[in-house]
């Protein structure tokens, strides 16, 4: 893969976030039916094992002691991001939630700071600001809503840095171990945290609950959104910076807007657009941050 330009990572971390947009359809649903532990528990089992099966010989290849430490890692700090931003979401709105979830993009440039010293630059700051910006009229200001700070905006913002610090920790051991590996490890501690905190704390609903419906919507959350998302994220962050990488991830709320246009009905405002633009803007910013300069 080190004949890959980067582009390519790039672009493949943009389809990553159009399939993320689009689950949010399916999640509706889904939502529904399973309590949010049982959901993150059984998505993210079937998915690793379904990884697992396709690479088993890769896993018997690079499987340590270190590689199933670091997916550990990895499993905790994402389903501790996904369960915060599911309790966030019971105290707020969708559009409070979604804008401050959307705020690792300001987080990710100064974690990576810590973790490899490596200051952020204008670039960094100035397209992680403007990407907020445009998140935030995508989500929140079309609708008339406000912002306060809560139990529910504080949930997800702890959503927000745990998402942060998992951007940031999978650029980080990608580069040490193989990332499709390390993502069945982290599909399997995800998948594990959910089914225990699940049967400690939320009731399950049944097997009656399992529609046709449902489970194809399962399916397509755990394979699309799951293993194929999540494996294309996570094998790109070792070729990608990730303060460049979270700001092309952000472009999951555009595409969320639209699949609900696409898919739903939902109208799309001109603050949306606006909303859209400036995302846009932001990862061209981030993007002219390493454009090789002249000789």
């Amino acid at each position: 893969m080190a004949n890959i330009p980067s582009w390519v990572y790039k672009l493949l971390i943009v389809l990553a976030t159009i399939i993320w947009g689009f689950s949010f359809v399916v999640m509706k649903d889904v939502v529904a039916v399973l309590p949010p532990a049982w959901l993150l528990g059984m998505r993210f089992l079937f998915a690793g094992a379904l990884l697992l099966v396709i690479l088993r010989k890769r896993v018997m290849r690079f499987c340590s002691r270190k590689v199933v430490t670091y997916g550990f890692i990895l499993g905790v700090l994402d389903f501790t991001a996904f369960w915060l931003q599911t309790v966030g979401l019971k105290h707020t709105t969708p559009g409070i939630n979604a804008f401050l979830t959307a705020t690792y993009c300001v987080l990710v440039p100064f974690a990576w700071w810590l973790i490899a010293r490596k200051r952020p630059t204008a670039f960094n700051i100035v397209a992680a600001i403007v990407a907020v910006c445009g998140i935030w009229l995508v989500s929140v200001s079309s609708s008339g809503e406000t912002l306060s700070i809560g139990f529910g905006e504080a949930m997800t913002l702890g959503c927000a840095v745990a998402f942060a610090a998992h951007i940031v920790a999978v650029s980080k051991f990608a580069q040490k171990c193989d990332a499709l590996v390390l993502t069945v490890f982290q599909f399997i501690a995800e998948g594990a945290l959910g089914i225990i905190f699940g049967a400690a704390t939320e009731t399950f609903p049944g097997i009656a609950a399992f529609t046709p419906e449902i489970i194809g919507q399962m399916l397509f959350l755990a394979v699309f959104a799951s293993v194929v998302a999540f494996g294309i994220q996570n094998v790109s962050l070792a070729h990608v910076p990730p303060t460049q990488a979270s700001l092309l991830l952000s472009l999951e709320s555009v595409f969320a807007a639209l699949s609900g246009w696409l898919l739903l009905g939902e109208p799309i405002s001109v603050m949306s657009i606006i909303g859209a633009v400036l995302i846009t803007a932001g990862v061209i910013v981030a993007y002219k941050e390493d454009k090789p300069k002249a000789e």
